[in-house]
This record gives structure tokens, C-alpha cells and sequence, in this order.
């Protein structure tokens, strides 16, 4: 099923053009899809987006392989290949245009100026249109023409001084979050415009950039430094803060403790035979400072403690804790299952694939019924969608080079 035919969730009856490659364009086109949207992704032909090639692992026949990263981010959309520089691909686009509620695009600064589609000329084509722009170091000031990809931002935007199990040990995100978070807030620049077009009758330009993403969410560590003067440092799996709070070693492995407030760790020490007014223990900011002596201590009192066993008694006194699951362990586990985290679709070349499902659920008032979309569409084959969309739009086929 084509996500035109999909019919329930919010965004029903939107029309959403996705121009945008790689990674966080394409994940902001994906969410609006997951609402309900039709989502028509335009690609490159022959080659399509850049993540159709970017693996392994690649899947299906060795004369047409699929690209699982490509699979990661482009459900519920329709294809069709267009070279935009050409006379038929910018008549194609601006049908598309003309009809959509939502474009989104993530070329560099000035290129959608160059093809003839400047925001200006976009709103003379149709002033409702809702335009999503992201760029990866913002769309004006010194630095906006650089080309930005994730791993250069989650440096550039500090998280990689965060991140690590030391200063001198600086790490990326193990996911490309400075596009995903991209993703995430253009799709809800999207949602706020398309409210505010419901009072004014107008679209807007919405913009986002990697950089804006990732300083968006530095949340305590920014104030550290803003506001205290402080410049943090990464300290690996341990909370700088708020201790006890991180990942500790016990007798067959670790796991992760989260005590929060002054409450818990009262539960904690008693649970564990601590006593929780010791000197460098009695408030959260002494145990900060005493953070090596707080972990030796903890991790004196679970070296008798196999993980299993630890984590039923650290339930057992309402401590929040946890495990390190691998990723196979996450999509095999039930609790997962049972939010629709992992979504069955059927793909034309692989048959039916599992694909990590959308994060938002949508009820009836009074939890009456789930209104959630349910019937997903794999991600789709290069221009599988091209003579549908041609024929809605009302142009004809393309005129292939030497074919009469």
C-alpha cells in the first residue's frame, strides 16, 4: 500500500514534497509520513539519495541491492527520479509544488536559488506552501555556506567534549544525532506552521540547521558553562551532577542506577547497608564532589551481586536501574513489541522486513480506541512511484534519449 492510500492519522490530506537527501530531511519526512502525510520523495536519477549507496550492510538480490540505512529513515514515501536542472524535471517539480502543503529541502545555502526555486518563487507558485530548511551550520552568519555532516557537528556543536570516558577520550553518538535532531525539530517547525496557516491562510519558511539541533540540547551542560563558568568535560558513564547516577561494575557485569533525589538515596543506603549520612555521602552536591569514593563504595556493595539478581533488589526498594541491552536484545523485547516500536511492512524485492517503528501514539478522547497509523509502506524502489505521481499531476511519461 502507497502511503496516498494510507488515509488515518493527523496529517491526513497533507501533501508533503521531500527534496532533501541523507539523513536529517529525509527522518523529518519520515515523521510527518508516520502522521499520515503523503510524503513524495525526489531523488536523483539512476543513483537516488546518497543513502541508497552508503552501507554495508546491504540486502536483496546481488543485482539490486538495498541499502539498510536507506531503509532507516524513508518509509511511508513514494519515489520518483528527476533531474531538477532539466526542463521536464522542473515542470514535474513545480506541479508537485503547486499541489503540496509542505516542501522540505536541505541543500546548501543558495542552491535552491540557483535551480529557479528561491523561497520567493516557491510562494509566487503557491503562497500556502510550508517550506522546511535545514542546513548544517545555519542559513546566514560567517560560517553557513560550510557543508556539514553529522560527526563534523557533533564536534563543531561541543557534544563530542562531552562525550567519552574521559577529556582526553572524545566520542561521536553512536546515531547520527545532530541529524536526527534536525529531523525532529523540522517536523515540528512543520506541525507550528501549518497551525498558524490554519489562522493566517498563509505558508511560512521554516529553518533548522545541525548546529541549532545540537546546542538546542546541551540543557545543564550549557548552563554550566553559561552561567556558572564552567567549561564540562566528559566522564564516561557517570552523571555530573547527580550521584550515585551511572553505570556500575558487580559480580557478573554492570548495571545502571539512577538515584535522583535525596529520597531515593535514603531507599538506596538502607537497601544496601549504607549509611547514608557518612561524611562526603549526606547531600547529592557532597556525593558529587566525593563521586570516586560514592562509585567505590556502591561498587563494594554489588560485588557480591550477580546483574539478575541485583536488579530485583534494586527494584524491590524503587531504585530506577536498568541493564545495557544490545540492540538485538532491544528489538526482541516485549515491552518494545507492545508500544509498536517495531513495525512488519512489505518490500517489493525483500518481502516482508521488521523496521523500528514510529516513537508516537495517538488515542481517541478517552483512550477510547488507538487512532495510530498502522498500515506502513516500505521504503520505496528508485521512481517506483514516478508514472503514478506524473499521471496525478497530469504530465506525461518522460522522453527517454534514442526511444522514439
Amino acid at each position: 500500500m502507497s502511503s496516498a492510500e494510507n488515509s488515518r492519522g493527523p496529517l491526513a490530506g497533507h501533501t508533503v514534497v521531500d527534496l532533501s537527501r541523507a539523513l536529517a530531511g529525509p527522518h523529518a519526512g519520515m515523521m510527518l509520513a508516520d502522521l499520515g502525510a503523503r510524503v513524495i520523495k525526489v531523488e536523483n536519477p539512476g543513483t537516488g539519495d546518497d543513502t541508497r549507496g552508503w552501507g554495508p550492510p546491504f540486502v536483496g538480490p546481488e543485482d539490486d541491492l538495498q541499502s539498510t540505512y536507506f531503509m532507516s529513515c524513508n518509509r511511508n514515501k513514494e519515489s520518483i527520479s528527476l533531474d531538477l536542472k532539466s526542463q521536464d524535471g522542473q515542470a514535474v517539480l513545480r506541479g508537485l509544488l503547486e499541489r503540496a502543503d509542505v516542501v522540505i529541502e536541505n541543500f546548501r545555502p543558495g542552491v535552491m536559488d540557483r535551480l529557479g526555486f528561491s523561497t520567493a518563487a516557491i510562494h509566487e507558485l503557491n503562497p500556502r506552501l510550508v517550506i522546511l530548511s535545514i542546513t548544517g551550520f545555519g542559513h546566514d552568519g560567517p560560517e553557513s555556506r560550510r557543508s556539514g555532516y553529522d560527526q563534523i557537528l557533533q564536534g563543531e556543536a561541543g557534544l563530542m567534549s562531552l562525550t567519552g570516558s574521559g577529556p582526553d577520550d572524545p566520542q561521536r553518538v553512536g546515531v547520527p544525532i545532530a541529524d536526527l535532531l534536525s529531523g525532529m525539530n523540522g517536523a515540528f517547525g512543520v506541525l507550528a506552521a501549518l497551525v498558524e496557516r490554519n489562522r493566517t491562510g498563509r505558508g511560512q519558511v521554516v529553518r533548522t540547521s545541525l548546529l541549532a539541533s545540537l546546542i538546542g540540547v546541551h540543557a545543564f551542560q550549557g548552563t554550566r558553562t553559561t552561567v556558572a563558568g564552567e567549561v564540562p568535560q566528559a566522564q564516561g558513564n557517570h552523571h555530573p551532577s547527580i550521584a550515585p547516577y551511572g553505570l556500575f561494575g558487580c559480580k557478573d557485569g554492570s548495571v545502571q542506577i539512577s538515584v535522583g533525589s535525596e529520597k531515593l538515596w535514603q531507599s538506596f543506603a538502607s537497601a544496601f547497608g549504607l549509611d547514608p549520612a557518612a561524611p562526603g555521602f549526606a547531600s547529592n552536591a557532597e556525593r558529587v564532589r566525593n563521586r570516586a569514593g560514592v562509585i567505590a563504595a556502591v561498587e563494594r556493595a554489588f560485588a557480591g551481586y550477580g546483574a539478575a539478581e541485583l536488579l530485583e533488589k534494586l527494584n524491590d526498594a524503587g531504585i530506577p536501574a536498568g541493564k545495557v541491552r544490545s540492540l538485538d536484545e532491544v528489538y526482541a523485547w516485549d515491552q518494545v513489541a507492545s508500544q509498536g516500536l517495531v513495525v512488519d511492512v512489505e518490500h517489493p524485492l525483500l518481502g516482508t522486513v521488521s523496521l523500528p517503528g514510529p516513537p508516537l501514539r495517538f488515542f481517541e478522547q478517552g483512550d477510547a480506541a488507538e487512532t495510530t497509523l498502522k498500515d506502513h509502506a516500505a521504503p520505496p524502489l528508485l521512481d517506483a512511484d514516478g508514472p503514478a505521481i506524473r499521471a496525478w499531476l497530469g504530465l506525461p511519461a518522460p522522453v527517454v534519449a534514442g526511444v522514439s
